[in-house]
């Protein structure tokens, strides 16, 4: 096989690829990425037996078809490393041996061969959704902070995909909980049908929101029994998905919390990472003394000292002291769009929901610490 390709087009695709391969695998043909000169393209696969990433590259010149694999690490780090828009050339001299040419520079790169490496049925035969690649993005953003890295409960180790219905409207509603934080996003859609619900798991979530950054195209969704697939533009994610049943997160949204705080989102995020900076390992929680016009808030860590600030506010009840898990007030807080945080209370013990009031269709609860 030969072929002439742009430095940064396959840069760009193998950017994607490295947040699929493992680097320390125990098949080293997972480490690798399939190069395959077929039908005027090159596809690029990599996999991690669980997730499968595909794309295809048009613009290439072929010399002659052909397929290896070589490792994806060391041709993205020697990729970066080459000047911009230079133009790359390779060659298969043996079958373990291709080279790299560009400007003055030669590598040869190890391979092994491609038949070791895994191959792959696509079996979709439901709808394909298609979904506006801003808004899934947004709704992926929204909820995987919430996402568990609790391996003994595998099933919070995901981001939960369902439909659910307000007002006569479909939603494609995303949750995420680790049992002390949970949050809910939805985008609305139309004409969907058969759609099962499933668990999207975190790795998946992160390479998703990857490609979905850097591509604004629509974004086409199909579910199989236990897999999922995205397709957009020339790339293709498929994924497993979890196997286990997300717990019936609708019994923890307090439905009563009377009592609205209403705060600066951009002042309380500087103020509880001013006053959480002198906890050397974050794990001391931040004290909120809640007052009718302002939030004192505090930090005291046995081992290295105090921080306490004062920032204006607006509540609605008596005064209220609670304490939260400071990281965890800053990740909801950092993604709420409107300039306010709209808190609601019940007391210092229950459960607290957070508002976006410039998106209704998402929400956030956190349970507060005891200290």
């Amino acid at each position: 096989m030969q072929f002439e390709v742009k430095r940064d087009i396959l840069l760009k695709s193998l950017n994607y690829v490295q947040g699929i391969v493992e680097k320390k695998n125990t098949l080293p043909i997972l480490s690798n990425v399939l190069l395959l000169l077929k039908d005027k393209k090159l596809s690029i696969v990599a996999t991690d037996l669980d997730i499968i990433f595909f794309d295809e590259i048009e613009e290439v010149k072929i010399i002659t078809e052909g397929s290896t694999t070589t490792s994806a690490s060391i041709l993205y780090d020697i990729l970066r490393k080459i000047s911009s828009n230079s133009d790359l050339r390779f060659e298969l001299k043996t079958e373990n041996k291709l080279s790299l040419k560009s400007d003055n520079a030669d590598f040869n790169l190890l391979c092994l061969p491609t038949d070791n490496f895994p191959t792959f049925a696509d079996e979709f035969e439901g709808n394909e959704l298609k979904l506006n690649s801003n808004k899934l993005l947004k709704l992926l953003n929204k909820t995987k902070i919430s996402i568990s890295n609790d391996d003994t409960r595998h099933y919070l180790n995901g981001v939960y995909m369902h439909l659910t219905e307000t007002q006569g409207r479909n939603f494609l509603t995303g949750v995420a909980t680790d049992s002390h934080r949970l949050s809910s996003s939805s985008l609305e859609v139309d004409n969907i049908d058969n759609f099962s619900s499933l668990i999207l798991p975190r790795k998946t979530v992160y390479q998703l929101c990857s490609i979905l950054s850097e591509n604004s195209d629509p974004i086409l969704m199909q579910v199989s029994d236990n897999k999922i697939k995205f397709s957009i533009r020339n790339m293709k994610l498929i994924s497993k998905v979890i196997d286990g049943k997300f717990p019936d997160y609708r019994k923890v949204v307090p439905t009563n919390n009377e009592k609205t705080l209403i705060v600066s989102s951009k002042d309380f995020i500087s103020s509880i990472e001013r006053v959480a900076s002198v906890s050397i390992d974050r794990k001391e929680g931040v004290k909120l003394l809640i007052n009718k016009d302002n939030v004192q808030l505090s930090v005291n860590s046995a081992n290295s000292g105090d921080g306490n600030e004062k920032i204006n506010a607006k509540f609605n009840g008596d005064n209220l002291n609670i304490s939260f898990n400071s990281k965890y007030l800053i990740d909801i807080a950092s993604e709420v769009e409107d300039k306010n945080l709209k808190i609601n209370l019940k007391d210092s013990v229950s459960p607290v929901l957070i508002e976006d009031v410039s998106d209704k269709n998402s929400y956030y609860v956190i349970m507060p610490m005891k200290i």
